[in-house]
């Protein structure tokens, strides 16, 4: 089999349908719990921050399992690496189900969180190593499924499921991720060949050379704007739901609105995919660092159903394209066998960002009685995000990374 037969082959797309599959299943664990939020709130009679909590260390969980399980990956595979972590969600949500008070449900998301990272940035990284042309739609693809994930879930959960209590739900979560994803592990067995590797790094290495950054220095450069970013996406994202409930729209349009804005998100993953294969990942980041600040303002005013809902789909299609274009420029810039613990340190920290903002948005909540301050917040940080991202693509400038050829 030739170096042509695998990147961007048959091969590499049947593992990217597979991965998409994967992916929608194992990310539940990153939206279950901001569904059943209010309910675990209510139960145990926590405050709007505490009640945050499960969801702040889910996603600290998430972020330390991208880094350490994209290690993983790049020595082990990523087969076996889907499989244990199927396991860790599994255990997880049903210590979840069983705990009896918020201490125990914190750790137990924490665990849930690490589990489903498998299914995210190293995920994504493995796709990355089986693409070279078409690689920026590949990896939004593989993207996707985190937001398809979101788009599915809250609807089934507040929907078919909506009938069971947040503890049944969690046991139901438990043995469909568990059934599901250790078969289809078994498909993504193997590894991209060494011919086609060092294909890849001598397209990356070309770049590099053109820009005055170190590696160290790129990847915290693109691990400090990831924090802005996300501390800012998870304002609408985290509490949309409990919004709508303080608005007296009800959890199933809060649900609703999520599933909107991530759907949304969808589509701008997909584009953004696109445009990357043209313009790079660096300019694919930017711009969508920018549309998002654009699409946060949006929620200052709204307040009533339609602008909510209006509102939540036009922030999914502004900032759904952000976090792809991180793997993205890691791997325009980066060697292929560092692939997984690259991405994976640079996803941590945009998930440290997501924990941060979902809890700050919280903590603001419970000092002013509503969200205005917090959304103001989320605007602070994505332009601290947005000055990063310039210096980023101003040093990079002399690059072109629109298009590698054939």
């Amino acid at each position: 089999m030739t170096t042509d037969d695998v990147l961007d082959g048959p091969m590499a797309w049947r593992r990217l349908a597979i991965a998409l599959a994967v992916a929608v299943i194992g990310n539940v664990g990153m939206w279950s719990i901001v569904v059943l939020m209010p309910a675990i709130q209510t139960e145990f009679g926590a405050d709007r921050a505490a009640a945050t909590l499960p969801y702040t260390v889910l996603m600290i969980g998430f972020g330390l399992g991208n880094l350490v399980i994209g290690w993983l990956v790049d020595r082990y595979g990523l087969a076996r690496a889907l499989i244990c972590s199927a396991l860790c969600v599994g255990v997880g949500f049903v210590v979840s189900a069983l705990s009896s008070g918020m201490a125990l449900l914190v750790v137990a998301q924490g665990l849930v969180g690490f589990g489903t990272a498998a299914t995210f940035g190293p995920l994504i990284a493995d796709v990355s190593l089986w693409f070279l042309r078409r690689r920026g739609i590949a990896v939004s693809v593989a993207a996707c499924g985190n937001y398809l994930s979101g788009a599915v879930w809250p609807v089934l959960l507040t929907g078919p499921m909506g009938a069971l209590d947040w503890r049944e739900s969690s046991l139901v979560l438990a043995v469909v991720v568990v059934a599901l994803i250790v078969p289809l592990s078994v498909l993504l067995r193997g590894r991209v060949p060494e011919t086609s590797l060092r294909r890849a790094d001598a397209a990356s290495s070309s770049r590099a050379l053109l820009t005055g950054l170190s590696p160290r220095a790129l990847i915290w450069l693109l691990g400090c704007a990831g924090i802005g970013c996300c501390v800012a996406m998870s304002m609408p994202q985290v509490h949309i739901v409990a919004l709508c409930v303080d608005l007296g729209f009800g959890a199933v349009v809060g649900g609703q609105m999520l599933s909107l804005m991530l759907a949304g998100g969808v589509v701008s993953r997909l584009v953004s995919g696109l445009l990357a294969d043209r313009l790079g990942g660096v300019r694919t980041l930017l711009l969508g660092s920018v549309l998002q600040c654009l699409a946060l303002f949006l929620y200052l005013p709204a307040g009533g159903l339609v602008s909510l809902y209006t509102v939540s789909l036009v922030f999914g299609l502004a900032q759904g394209g952000i976090v792809p274009s991180y793997a993205l420029v890691v791997r325009e810039f980066l060697p292929a066998r560092e692939a997984g613990q690259r991405v994976g340190f640079v996803m941590m920290l945009t998930i440290m960002g997501m924990a941060l903002g979902g809890w700050m948005s919280g903590w603001i909540y419970d000092m002013t009685g509503d969200y205005q301050l917090a959304f103001v917040n989320g605007l602070v940080w994505n332009m601290l995000n947005i000055a990063i991202v310039v210096a980023i693509f101003w040093s990079a400038r002399p690059g072109r990374p629109a298009q590698v050829a054939a």
